[in-house]
């Protein structure tokens, strides 16, 4: 999945000039977490967040009066407070490499752009939903995880396992159990209809199906 399939088109922008206190109403009425700032040519030259406008309504200055404090808040500008440092990512990236760029910048958005010119914006919120529909979590499913080995050919054999009963696997994802090197988690979802058969299935052929949480994963790891 690439960013350019979900990335919100159309962002708001405005201009440096615009006021804190006018960002602050577009937020509200438009329910976004970011804003996008753009020079008289449509070219990116800052970004605000809705917390970077809380944090500049929070002033030291309480001896002002609410008239006072009024109007140098109109006064102060996104030009002011936006981020200037921005790292953009391109449609062409991929989802995951877009969540690790925000991970390990510990920022919530990435403006798009294609070109030089902005074409979206895509938030740890898009991510979090595309993971959420890949993993495939309905009410008519049901998650169970196989401990096995690293070693080629298991997700086949697990597979055809489930295929021979007429079980469809709705989705499958894998990672490392760090405190044992070498054995991976296998997530799997299935119809809600196919549990029994397909935890059957696969303890019948060896393997510890887990479907709640275990503390102790020991006496589930794969001998062979």
């Amino acid at each position: 999945m690439y960013v350019g399939r979900i990335m919100r088109t159309n962002p708001i922008t405005l201009p440096p000039d615009t006021s804190i206190v006018k960002a602050r109403d577009i937020i509200a009425e438009e329910k976004i977490a970011h804003l996008l700032i753009v020079d008289d040519k449509d070219q990116l030259v800052g970004i605000v967040s809705d917390r970077d406008l809380k944090q500049s309504w929070a002033s030291p200055a309480t001896t002002l009066s609410a008239h006072e404090l009024n109007y140098i808040l109109k006064q102060l500008t996104l030009g002011v407070i936006m981020r200037t440092k921005i790292i953009t990512v391109t449609p062409g990236t991929t989802i995951e490499r877009a969540a690790n760029i925000m991970q390990e910048n510990r920022i919530s958005a990435l403006p798009v752009v294609d070109k030089e010119r902005l074409v979206g914006i895509i938030t740890t919120t898009d991510v979090l939903g595309v993971l959420l529909e890949a993993i495939g979590i309905d009410r008519d499913s049901f998650r169970f995880a196989v401990l096995v080995k690293d070693r080629i050919g298991t997700v086949a054999e697990v597979s055809q396992i489930l295929e021979q009963k007429g079980i469809n696997i709705r989705s499958l994802v894998t990672w490392p159990e760090r405190k044992h090197p070498g054995i991976y988690q296998l997530v799997m979802r299935v119809a809600a209809a196919d549990e029994n058969a397909a935890v059957s299935a696969l303890q019948d052929a060896g393997f510890a199906v887990l479907s709640e949480y275990v503390e102790d994963l020991t006496g589930y790891l794969p001998k062979s």
